[in-house]
């Protein structure tokens, strides 16, 4: 989606996030967590919502391999009882010796941003580390829009497959992430349990669901430049529809 890593975008969503993840997860994850590292971290979205359900005190070490998100992020992480450090590297790079010390390892709206071998590589080093993982947002492929319109179809398929498109050599798992990581999680030892976290978007939140609206459209329009559909985002963008967009919480248990 355009501008998914900017600072603007990811605080625009944040309170959508906040709202769609799966809480009752939290209470499954093993205790005690003293030191939760947090992968592609952004503006430190993740750390605002979970630090406040955990017990402390809490060390947050933030990752992110953009520089300027990551002093952002450790610049607005203040929560009595949490301390918090920055991290610069990307998610792929991660090994065994980063998670000393680590109880918990979180992600927020990443999985599907990876390929099959960087999930399965990602599961191996959290299996060997033994750190539980906690992994909220994973794009599901599921949207839905009221009033429908003949188009949203056409629209979700062309995004899809924007999702899953091939970087340099990278094939992006896309929506097809959730149940690829139950898969490899569960192969490398793991308990996995997932919920629905989907947004709930519309008239009540319109300049997020106006900027989801250009990105989905805009994305989709990239991947099939055939499509015309400047009409149809001009209609959407003037009467706003409520927008259900998928998406999968996980949670990865070792031992």
């Amino acid at each position: 989606m355009t501008g998914e890593f900017s600072e603007s975008w990811l605080g625009l969503r944040e309170p959508a996030d906040a709202a769609a993840r799966a809480a009752d997860l939290v209470d499954l994850v093993p205790r005690p967590v003293h030191v939760v590292r947090d992968l592609g971290c952004g503006t430190g979205s993740m750390a605002r919502w979970l630090a406040p359900r955990l017990e402390t005190p809490q060390h947050w070490i933030l990752a992110d391999r953009d520089p300027k998100l990551l002093h952002y992020a450790t610049s607005h992480v203040r929560i009595p009882g949490v301390s918090v450090e920055g991290a610069l590297g990307d998610v792929t790079a991660l090994r065994v010796a980063d998670l000393d010390g680590t109880d918990l390892v979180t992600c927020s709206a990443l999985l599907d941003l990876l390929t099959e071998g960087e999930i399965d590589a990602l599961a191996g080093v959290l299996a060997t580390a033994g750190v539980a993982a906690l992994f909220t947002l994973s794009v599901a492929g599921e949207v839905t829009l009221d009033p429908a319109r003949p188009e949203d179809s056409t629209v979700a398929a062309a995004f899809d497959a924007h999702q899953r498109r091939t970087v340099g050599e990278r094939r992006l798992l896309g929506p097809d992430a959730p149940a690829y990581a139950v898969k490899a999680f569960e192969k490398a030892g793991a308990t996995v349990v997932t919920r629905p976290s989907p947004w709930q978007l519309g008239p009540a939140l319109p300049e997020l669901t106006a900027e989801w609206l250009r990105g989905w459209v805009g994305a989709a329009q990239q991947q099939d430049p055939s499509l015309a559909l400047d009409g149809y985002l001009s209609g959407r963008l003037e009467h706003l529809p409520s927008v259900s967009v998928g998406h999968v919480d996980l949670l990865a248990v070792f031992g």
